[in-house]
């Protein structure tokens, strides 16, 4: 028997084996493989320093989804380079499910803001799910003695040179909402202190080595409620609910300033869609729980709750439309993130 005509037997004897289900035990291990997924630790990445909202939902859900799933999820904090450090090393992990990146609106920014980034926002990853979004909020040290933004600002202006913001990493929207504010109340002149991570943003008001702070509301929520920190304004679009005091930034004299920072859930654009499917499916589950739900408001997160079809509807709108805001506030574009 000529070598040709083995090897068409052979092909032959194997498409026999299968369709009498004796080549099925590989097939069924593949599919094993996959439905014990996570079988080893999923790693979070969050493209900040620890302490700031990123790091905290992160976690909240890893937590969840650990128990949830009985698998082991863990946080990874890749800061700097204004978020594009960790977006681009999570666009470059495996697509196997087992590195995902928590990401924030930055990640719609970002595109805007910067001449070159390190990932592609509509085609480098695959959205798993959308989690929740948290206003932001204007917040200064009792001792300054101002009740309001209004009165913030007429301090401010009276001697700029000595008054300063800290802010999260450029291109998040804490960032740009503080120069939106500096560049409509004329306080160009007011520094902008900016941080690798919300945390750090947020330690230097409690420190009292800057007079005002913009950042997201959950790292500072508990501050707030404390009394540690005096919110003069939130960003959202109504007074949150356990701050029934805290006016909007409309409410304060400033239409049109609504800035929120979103979290999700991404996953390498090769990540295979059944795991993708599965993670979004356990996501979503958790998100309707009401201790979680309760959980995350009390953390100062409103529960969103979308699919990853759903949260990548968003990006696209968003892109442009922060590109736009950035136009408008005068802010120039840096070189590559």
């Amino acid at each position: 028997m000529t070598k040709s005509r083995r090897t068409s037997v052979s092909r032959r004897r194997v498409l026999e084996l299968a369709a009498l289900g004796l080549a099925a035990p590989a097939v069924l291990r593949a599919g094993a493989a996959r439905a014990a997924y996570p079988d080893r630790p999923v790693r979070i990445v969050v493209a900040n320093t620890p302490g700031g909202p990123s790091d905290i939902i992160a976690r909240i859900m890893a937590a969840a989804l650990q128990e949830s799933t009985g698998g082991s999820f863990i946080v990874e904090n890749r800061g700097g380079g204004g978020g594009n450090i960790g977006m681009g090393y999570a666009a470059r992990a495996d697509g196997d499910g087992y590195t995902l990146l928590l990401s924030t609106s930055v990640y719609a920014v970002n595109p805007g803001l910067y001449d070159s980034i390190p990932y592609d926002p509509l085609h480098d990853f695959a959205a798993v799910a959308e989690l929740a979004t948290s206003p932001n909020v204007f917040a200064v040290k009792p001792d300054l003695g101002v009740k309001s933004m209004k009165e913030f600002v007429a301090l401010a202006k009276k001697n700029p040179d000595k008054f300063n913001v800290s802010v999260p990493p450029i291109g998040t929207t804490p960032q740009l909402e503080a120069e939106v504010l500096k560049g409509r109340e004329g306080l160009q002149k007011m520094a902008s202190i900016v941080f690798a991570g919300g945390g750090e943003a947020l330690q230097a008001l409690l420190g009292g080595t800057v007079q005002l702070s913009s950042g997201v509301l959950a790292p500072a929520h508990p501050h707030i409620k404390s009394g540690t920190i005096s919110a003069l304004a939130v960003t959202g679009a109504t007074r949150w609910h356990d701050l029934p005091d805290v006016p909007t930034m409309k409410e304060a004299g400033y239409d049109d300033f609504v800035f929120e920072t979103y979290t999700a859930i991404m996953a390498p654009a090769k990540t295979p869609g059944e795991i993708v499917g599965k993670l979004e499916k356990d996501i979503l589950a958790v998100l309707a729980k009401p201790d979680m739900r309760a959980k995350l408001a009390k953390s100062g997160f409103e529960v969103q709750a979308k699919t990853g079809k759903e949260h990548m509807a968003r990006v696209a709108k968003e892109i442009p439309m922060f590109r736009d805001i950035i136009v408008k506030a005068g802010i120039k574009r840096l070189g590559s993130g």
